[in-house]
């Protein structure tokens, strides 16, 4: 492809996709039509490159009205938006759910993942192959987790298109898309400039070879996906906090959502005041639930303490860890109360807008809040006056497309600004200089919902759920050899062995793997381990996002060990050595003792360590960092090699 502005031009599909979201040009600087005006001079520079965010949606709308990225394509988004063609194509190969080489419109992503794997995802791939055949316009994709663990295997078919309607939608979303409600790239929906942008999704999980064909062949005929609730075994006990609307409520009501105790704890922040607020979250003990335990009220006291205007929030949805997928669950059960506790979080702070960085994999997701926020808006809960009272804050929502380190903050606000999704070094942290190089406070879905019940029930009652050092419930994403996968809710202190207990784990218990890929391995004798931030530290492992995996003997541990390795290694962004160069060598080695133990694996395992302490000591980011742990916790602990 070639990196400058050249000669090559769009049709008229890939014109009208990137109009739909642009509007149309309004010169030939920008891709019109040359006129005798445009050569006399130039305009509009600060003002195009501001819209350099807009290059990710842009990349979006080609990819869901075309299925790939031309060079035509590219060089025209480029044109209108000012950005050199070669950082932009930097950009478009960057993720993993685009193509800048043909490919057909009708894309079948199959999980190869941990849970998927070991559910048969390498069977399913070669019945479907044997099914489809090369004539059938389908191109299978082999895929890292797609969150879907609690019913692998999963398939994600995504049509490219203008024609058809996702099967996913509720019919009061699909209602309030009729009415003009919508976001660009999920149904018949609006772009920024109200054009009309469709495509076609459909989710098959647990996934046979039957009904992933259909879904392939024909995803707006594909069966809806089940309700959420049944990803909570625990639906309906009037024990839970967090997932007490899920399987009660309907998600798409607003008036349910208030019926049940909705926007209660935004009108108590009002009531308390931004500095109250931090307090109340501060007091409660409330720390980071994506795995790095930071204090939530320091983060946001800092960043409200910025002089530096404006603000802003980002709500991390981009769960990408092997094993994780209570995010999606909330997202898709209960939108609204991520909804409301986005605005909390943003009154507290300062932040006047807010951006959702929503998993590209969520299609259900991505249709449950751009209802959830339409319905907001139209009820005063979002906009210039939130509920009446002078405060303005609305919420955008922005997609992935396939990269797990941008689950790293930095890594995220880039990728919302239209660069490669590549970790910054630190200092200046986020709070001081995060999205735009403005003050940012960044949490995940998880963090943010937990602020809701410290409002309502206080800060003293919420403090005194779990333990002293690790307050509140955590939701943990059980999967893998147990009888009933999913999210549970437990307060902080439940063992091990009673969560594994209420999933139903089988017998013949192998192995246990805490904090996801990243994370490490247990043996079947530990699981009296308090699930607790200092717990799992005691321990020598991690609690992580909350990832549980169990797997049983049938499971060959040393091609469990190469698919982790092999995931971090198509993840690496390749910005640092160690992790660019590293992650490749503990392939490499994996590769070659994959069927060997004792001494003659003993030189490989002593490498192994060698790359895994450099990575872990030098890398730029928490990928590098953890890529060696559960290698690691699985020779140590499990003598993978012995």
């Amino acid at each position: 492809m070639d990196l400058r502005f050249g000669d090559g031009k769009p049709t008229d599909e890939e014109r009208a996709a990137v109009d739909a979201l642009l509007g149309p040009p309004e010169s030939s600087w920008e891709g019109a039509d040359r006129s005798d005006a445009d050569l006399r001079w130039a305009r509009g520079g600060r003002e195009a490159r501001d819209r350099r965010d807009l290059l990710l949606p842009g990349l979006h709308a080609l990819n869901d009205r075309i299925g790939w990225i031309s060079e035509g394509a590219l060089d025209y988004l480029c044109r209108r938006l000012t950005v050199p063609p070669a950082e932009a194509y930097g950009v478009a190969t960057f993720y993993a759910m685009f193509s800048v080489r043909p490919r057909p419109a009708t894309v079948l992503h199959v999980c190869t993942d941990l849970a998927c794997t070991t559910a048969g995802a390498g069977e399913l791939c070669a019945a479907v192959e044997a099914r489809l055949g090369p004539e059938s316009g389908v191109h299978l994709q082999r895929s890292p987790c797609l969150g879907l663990c609690e019913r692998a295997p999963a398939a994600l078919v995504i049509r490219a298109g203008d024609s058809a309607r996702p099967a996913f939608e509720d019919e009061a979303v699909q209602a309030e898309r009729g009415s003009g409600g919508g976001a660009p790239g999920v149904g018949k929906g609006k772009g920024r400039r109200g054009r009309e942008s469709r495509y076609a999704t459909a989710v098959t999980a647990p996934a046979t070879p039957e009904a992933t064909v259909i879904a392939a062949t024909a995803p707006e005929d594909a069966p809806p996906e089940p309700a959420p609730a049944l990803a909570v075994p625990q639906a309906g006990s009037p024990t839970l906090t967090l997932l007490k609307r899920i399987g009660t409520t309907d998600p798409a009501s607003l008036d349910a959502y208030r019926a049940a105790g909705g926007y209660t704890a935004l009108r108590r922040a009002f009531a308390l005041g931004p500095a109250g607020v931090i307090r109340e979250v501060t007091d409660a003990g409330l720390v980071g639930r994506g795995g790095a335990a930071f204090p939530t009220g320091r983060k946001w006291q800092a960043t409200a303490a910025q002089p530096d205007h404006p603000h802003y929030l980002v709500c991390n949805a981009d769960e990408s860890e092997p094993g994780t997928f209570k995010d999606r669950v909330l997202m898709e059960g209960d939108p609204y109360a991520l909804v409301e506790a986005m605005t909390i979080a943003a009154y507290a702070t300062g932040a006047h807008r807010g951006y959702l960085y929503l998993r590209g994999e969520y299609p259900r997701a991505l249709a449950r809040l751009t209802h959830a926020l339409a319905q907001a808006r139209a009820r005063g809960l979002l906009g210039d006056d939130v509920l009446g009272q002078g405060y303005a804050f609305d919420i955008e929502i922005r997609r992935g497309a396939g990269a797990y380190i941008c689950g790293e903050e930095t890594a995220l606000f880039n990728s919302i600004e239209g660069y490669r999704g590549e970790p910054r070094s630190k200092p200046p942290f986020p709070v001081e200089k995060g999205l735009f190089g403005k003050p940012t406070v960044e949490n995940n879905v998880e963090t943010l919902v937990n602020v809701l019940p410290i409002l309502t029930m206080g800060a003293q009652a919420y403090a005194a759920i779990g333990t002293p050092a690790s307050t509140g419930p955590k939701l943990f994403c059980v999967s893998g050899s147990v009888r009933r996968p999913g999210v549970y809710e437990l307060p902080f202190g439940a063992t091990l062995g009673e969560l594994l207990t209420l999933a139903g784990v089988r017998d013949n218990l192998r192995a246990v793997l805490l904090g996801g890929a990243a994370g490490g391995f247990v043996r079947p004798d530990e699981l009296d381990i308090p699930l607790t931030f200092e717990g799992t530290r005691e321990a020598g492992t991690t609690l992580g996002s909350g990832v549980v995996m169990a797997f049983d003997d049938t499971v060959p541990l040393p091609r469990l060990l190469l698919r982790i390795a092999e995931f971090f290694r198509d993840e690496s962004c390749g910005q640092c050595v160690p992790c660019r160069v590293g992650t490749v060598r503990q392939e490499e080695a994996l590769h070659r003792i994959a069927d060997r133990t004792g001494a003659a694996a003993a030189g490989d395992v002593a490498l192994l360590r060698e790359v895994g302490r450099a990575m872990r000591d030098s890398s730029i980011c928490g990928l590098g960092q953890t890529a060696w742990n559960a290698v690691e916790s699985a020779i140590d602990r499990l003598g993978a090699y012995e």
